[in-house]
């Protein structure tokens, strides 16, 4: 009898074959915890600094709990940033590259999986040497062609590169498609075939069915790295169209020049609660495209096996 509660208790801390333990769940939770903590504070901080008044940021007893809600922050963000236009123009410039770039990306994956042909190894150290290279030493050649060419401040600067292949990190979104076709079973391929189904057919009802995880991952990656990219997005547009990050990196100027610092009351000058508040503006499109997909972005990666950089 005593063996029996021994051998319970020893189970109910330690865990045994089918169950985990108290101890291994308190320390995977902690770790959770811990981890979520890292990637939330500063949103969190971000926010709640947002919404603070000016009379909370010059009061030291207020730190987390706002004494009020107040949006005159995000007032003056929503004007400085110019939301509605940098919005529109941030979505152009991010999502329909991104959507060529995937499109694209699938067909050249396609072709290096299923198909055999003379210079295909070479092909490859290709596509790796435009991942490997840093981009910062080839920005020189690229703007002087595109100007030769007269695309530098439109916006075919970055769609013909995503046609072509060589939209941003394209490399990572060819290997994905390549290894997601590489495991198809050649079977399917084969019977298809002896159906009458073209190349083409084959692909579209076959291929692209079982690489919907892959396109998923894909949009949502580009998306957010052509999003993300300033320094390249601003050689190639040179002003042209101006880009939510692009906006916000000269929010300072942008701010003085609606406010000027000798015209303002000291509670509209330029303070860290409105600086926050472009910011947040600027990532909230992120975060609402990641909380409506968040459940096919998750089977996505499951199924690609990608962990991020």
């Amino acid at each position: 009898m005593q063996n029996i509660t021994l051998d319970r208790v020893k189970i109910f801390f330690l865990g045994s074959r089918t169950s985990y333990g108290l101890i291994f769940t308190v320390l995977l939770y902690t770790l959770l915890i811990a981890i979520g903590f890292v990637y939330l504070y500063p949103l969190l901080f971000m926010f709640v600094t947002s919404m603070k008044s000016p009379d909370d940021l010059l009061n030291p007893m207020v730190q987390w709990i706002p004494t009020q809600l107040f949006t005159g922050n995000y007032e003056k963000a929503f004007r400085v940033l110019d939301y509605p236009n940098t919005l529109k123009s941030s979505i152009l410039i991010s999502l329909v590259p991104s959507l060529i770039q995937t499109a694209v990306c699938s067909l050249v994956g396609y072709g290096l999986a299923r198909y055999r042909f003379w210079g295909k190894n070479l092909i490859f150290v290709l596509i790796l040497a435009t991942f490997i290279i840093p981009a910062q030493n080839t920005v020189i050649p690229q703007m002087l062609t595109y100007r030769e060419m007269g695309l530098l401040g439109n916006i075919n600067a970055l769609l013909l590169p995503a046609m072509m292949g060589q939209g941003y990190k394209s490399a990572i979104f060819i290997l994905i498609f390549y290894q997601t076709f590489l495991s198809l079973p050649k079977v399917l391929e084969e019977a298809a075939r002896l159906d009458g189904a073209s190349d083409l057919k084959i692909f579209l009802q076959i291929a692209l069915p079982a690489a919907i995880p892959s396109f998923i991952i894909s949009i949502i990656f580009s998306t957010v790295w052509y999003w993300n990219e300033t320094y390249l997005t601003v050689i190639f547009l040179e002003g042209g169209i101006q880009s939510l990050p692009m906006q916000l990196s000269k929010f300072v100027q942008a701010y003085e020049n609606l406010y000027p610092p000798g015209t303002v009351n000291i509670f509209d000058r330029l303070n860290e609660a409105v600086k926050l508040s472009g910011t947040f503006l600027n990532i909230l499109p992120l975060l609402l495209m990641y909380f409506v997909l968040q459940k096919w972005f998750v089977e996505s990666v499951e199924r690609t096996g990608i962990t991020g950089e």
